[in-house]
Formats: structure tokens, sequence, C-alpha cells
């Protein structure tokens, strides 16, 4: 048997929940562009439907490579996914507030709202957040993964753009906490459209203009509620 036909056999052989041992050295660019590939395929087949002969071939690599790099197709999946949505949580920008108005406030609230809806319609993050869920039973960490980077982090900055307003004295919650704010602004934003475009499709997704006039009335709507004056 030569060496070509002994490479064949052996990646054959290895079992797709096989564990690999993890090499001492790795290329940093061949593991990202196997990310990338098993991006593209896992978001168009999903997990079923996507085998790891599939994702060898479409990152140009042997199977034994995957193998190597990240033990067993189960082990890409959880990494892809802890890295796309921490990616997208941290393209976010929250800037600094030293707030004198309210307008200060709901400027800033406005600003990082609709930076945050922005990014949860783009396709990729919703066909990633469809997918998750679609496996929640199988990864049941990948969607408490996904909430804590995503809608968590979302809720706990909007909590405290709420609780720089309220240290400065211009904005007064009542007996509302500065966490039940921070989560009841976050989804007045993220609610509808979120749900129109899962549901619905990418194409349901609210344009950009469309996405900040929203954010401005959720904004409207939280700071009536609370009963502040504008």
């Amino acid at each position: 048997m030569d060496a070509e036909t002994a490479e064949v056999t052996k990646t054959a052989e290895i079992p797709e929940t096989a564990e690999v041992p993890e090499p001492t050295r790795r290329s940093p660019a061949k593991r990202a562009a196997m990310l990338r590939a098993a991006e593209d395929l896992f978001l168009q087949r999903g997990y079923v439907g996507t085998s790891m002969d599939d994702l060898a071939t479409a990152a140009g690599v042997s199977k034994q490579t995957l193998y190597t790099h990240f033990g067993n197709k189960e082990a890409l999946f959880v990494e892809l996914v802890s890295r796309l949505t921490s990616d997208a949580g941290d393209r976010v920008e929250r800037g600094d507030l030293a707030p004198s108005t309210l307008r200060d406030v709901r400027d800033a609230i406005v600003a990082f709202g609709t930076q945050q809806l922005g990014i949860v319609l783009t396709a990729r993050l919703l066909r990633l957040r469809r997918l998750v869920i679609g496996e929640v039973e199988r990864f049941p960490e990948l969607a408490a993964t996904l909430y804590e980077r995503g809608p968590a982090r979302g809720i706990a900055w909007l909590a405290e753009l709420v609780d720089r307003g309220v240290r400065a004295g211009v904005l007064d919650l009542g007996g509302l906490t500065t966490a039940a704010a921070g989560e009841r602004l976050n989804w007045l934003i993220m609610g509808a459209p979120l749900h129109r475009a899962m549901l619905l499709g990418d194409g349901a997704a609210l344009d950009g203009p469309a996405q900040r006039a929203h954010v401005q009335e959720a904004v409207e709507i939280f700071l009536r509620s609370i009963g502040t004056a504008h």
C-alpha cells in the first residue's frame, strides 16, 4: 500500500465523533480558513446536513486535518457558533457617556440600539440564530452561549446607560430597577423586528433608516412608560 492510499484509508476509518489528539502546533490561517468554510456549509445545510467530508472538501483540506484541528464535527460546530456569537457582540461600539441632559441618555440609547439591531438583523446572524434554535436539543449549551454573548450583553449595556442617567439625576425610573429597565428597553427595540425576520425570512428585516426609526420609537415608548418628561 503506497503512502497516498494509506492516508485515504486511515482518514476513511475515522468516525465523525472520533477524538484526535490536539497537535502541539497549529496554523492560525489554516484554522481560520476551515472555520470560514464550515460557517458557509453549516448555515446553508444545517448541522445534520453537513458531514466532515463536505467540510474537508469545502476547506480544501483532508478530513484528517479537520480532526487534528477540531477533534470532531461537534467540537467544530461549537467553536464556530461561539466565535460568531462573540464577534457579533464585540462589533457593537458602546462608547462613553457622561450625561448632563435627558437628551444625552436618549441619544446614547438610540445609537447603541440602532447598532445592535443592525447587527442582529444581518442575514448571516439570523441564519445562525435559526440554526442554534434548531439544534437546541442536541447542543443546549450553544443556546445559552448565544443568549449570554448576545441579548444578555445588550441588556447589560442598556441597563448601564440607564443607570448613568439615573446617577446623573436626568432620568427617574420610579420603582423600576436598572436591570429591569435594560431588559424592557432591549425587547422593545429587538422584539418585533427580530421575530418578523426570524419567521418571515431575511427579506423581512428592516433596512437601515427603518431600523433607526423603530429604535427611536421604542426609546420614546420606554420613556413614556416611566413617566419621564421629554
